[in-house]
């Protein structure tokens, strides 16, 4: 067996999934109490509204991500007093960020080696596996969307890191690839739509793959009725029969976790709109269920305008557009 060749059995794809998603909804509910601590006056680090501090945040965040402690004396010379307090009381939030990056990196690593490893995925199939890979790219859709909400996010990774230069005379070695990744995800989706482009095969296959089971199950109460899909006695002569089926009926899939896949998947790999019928129904269809999605307790995502905003910076998407504006008012008649 040749040394250089990537084996999928070995790669563990399946424990790997397991564990990123376990510890992505760990890594959303920290940034989301980071994000309702910041919006909150009483909660917000203190160092965020000294009227001391005042001029060097405002400094900190207008020079983001670069570092100038010299010839700023004026402007950093409360921050020189306060260092320790700072380093000891914005660590927390500071390595909060940290772990997002730390997580990332394992993301974007996972889905390579699911790439090299010409992973097939149909959720009729393969269910689990399939699943789980939607749910992480959801995941981390997710987490960098609600980062990217975190006004205050450079002014604490800045303080943090102005501290840091102060007392140990250079930077945190995770400083300079936290503050890019910060800067690179202002515009969160925009910038994973082109991180995705080489992921693309291998999304829009698990995502096409719900075509039978996301119709079936997106349908009002009264075509279930019609179609007596939960009458015990609509058929008296089978009804001792087990049901029988090739594929599997994923009849416990929440609707919502399949419009979170279908929206964000699409938006990600939005070529297959394009070239592919099925994507192209799927995403209408999503399109029209709903306004808004849920993604973590309270922080939402109105579909319709991000798509939007997303795709009118793409040359040749004004089909796209119109598919887009007719399904909001769809959405806001009928879901």
């Amino acid at each position: 067996m040749s040394r250089g060749v990537m084996q999928p059995s070995q790669q563990k794809l399946a424990e790997k999934l397991t564990i990123l998603n376990d510890r992505g909804i760990g890594m959303l509910t920290r940034v989301y109490n980071i994000k309702k601590a910041c919006g909150d006056p009483k909660a917000k680090p203190s160092y965020l509204v000294d009227k001391n501090l005042e001029s060097a945040v405002k400094f900190i965040v207008r020079k983001f991500p670069a570092v100038e402690t010299r010839n700023n004396n004026q402007q950093l010379a409360q921050l020189q007093k306060e260092k320790s307090e700072i380093l000891k009381n914005l660590a927390l939030y500071y390595f909060t960020f940290v772990d997002v990056m730390e997580f990332k990196d394992h993301v974007c690593e996972l889905l390579n080696t699911i790439d090299a490893c010409q992973v097939f995925f149909d959720i009729t199939v393969n269910f689990d596996l399939t699943k789980n890979y939607l749910d992480l790219v959801v995941t981390y859709t997710t987490l960098m969307i609600i980062l990217s909400r975190i006004e205050e996010r450079k002014a604490i990774i800045g303080l943090y890191n102005y501290a840091h230069e102060m007392t140990h005379g250079a930077s945190d070695r995770e400083y300079p690839r936290l503050g890019q990744m910060i800067v690179d995800y202002e515009n969160p989706l925009k910038k994973m739509m082109e991180e995705f482009v080489p992921h693309g095969k291998s999304l829009s296959d698990a995502l096409i793959s719900l075509q039978m089971v996301y119709p079936r199950r997106n349908l009002s109460a009264d075509q279930w009725r019609n179609a007596q899909l939960l009458s015990l006695i609509s058929a008296p002569s089978t009804m001792l029969n087990p049901a029988q089926s090739d594929t599997m009926p994923c009849e416990y899939l929440s609707l919502d976790a399949m419009e979170k896949w279908i929206v964000f998947g699409f938006i990600l790999c939005h070529a297959a709109l394009n070239s592919d019928a099925a994507a192209l129904s799927l995403w209408k269809l999503a399109l029209q269920s709903s306004t808004c999605l849920c993604l973590f307790r309270d922080e939402v995502f109105h579909i319709h305008k991000a798509a939007e905003d997303l795709f009118v910076n793409i040359r040749g998407y004004n089909k796209r557009i119109n598919d887009i504006r007719e399904c909001k008012e769809q959405a806001l008649s009928h879901a």
